[in-house]
């Protein structure tokens, strides 16, 4: 009988230690940000030497890239999900709908998405390059329902206006939302009174 093959093993024991090293530098890039974000104390608290992370990642910029990457996907995925759910909506009710997965969703997978909120100013030129098409992607979704919504085009002042408000509204609430206090519903019915009718 021949040998178990040891690759598939490898592969999962490797993809494991990559989604660990992931999790554990967002949570870091949130609590301390990118440039004190320590890749020794990194490595220590996944339980590996310092020098292994570059097995997984070529350096402390493709780390911060990839988790600020994922921290815009996960928002967009659980919007685009949502809508797919919702495709007789009107523009309004769309809208809302991807102000509520917005927010929900950041305050749930919180960790990649602070950091990357948290992050974005002060990464280095290299990483915010890299970061461009996936920020693009997700502002032409969120374009998309503004020009629906309405009823203008993609370079009208009023669409750019409205998406930096409503974005910079969501996303700010991840320094002030207290789920003991505060509630994802009510919050996005007050936004929701400040658009145009």
């Amino acid at each position: 009988m021949p040998a178990t093959p040891t690759k598939p093993r490898q592969k999962t024991k490797a993809a494991t230690a990559r989604q660990d090293i992931l999790a554990v530098a967002a949570r870091k890039m949130r609590q301390t940000g990118y440039s004190d974000m320590s890749l020794r104390d990194l490595a220590t608290e996944v339980g590996m030497k310092a020098g292994s992370l570059y097995y997984h990642f070529a350096s402390k910029d493709a780390l911060a890239t990839e988790v600020m990457c994922l921290g815009v996907e996960v928002v967009q995925q659980a919007v685009q999900t949502a809508l797919a759910k919702q495709p007789d909506s009107t523009a309004r009710d769309r809208l809302i709908i991807a102000m509520h997965v917005h927010i929900e969703t950041l305050l749930s997978e919180s960790d990649f998405s602070s950091a990357h909120i948290r992050c974005y100013p002060f990464v280095p030129d290299t990483v915010r390059n890299e970061l461009t098409t996936v920020r693009k992607s997700y502002d032409k979704d969120w374009n998309d329902l503004i020009c629906a919504f309405l009823d203008k085009p993609a370079e009208a002042a009023e669409v750019r206006h409205l998406r930096h408000a409503l974005l910079g509204a969501l996303n700010w609430s991840l320094e002030w939302f207290d789920p003991s206090r505060d509630d994802i519903n009510a919050y996005v019915k007050s936004l929701a009174h400040l658009l145009p009718e």
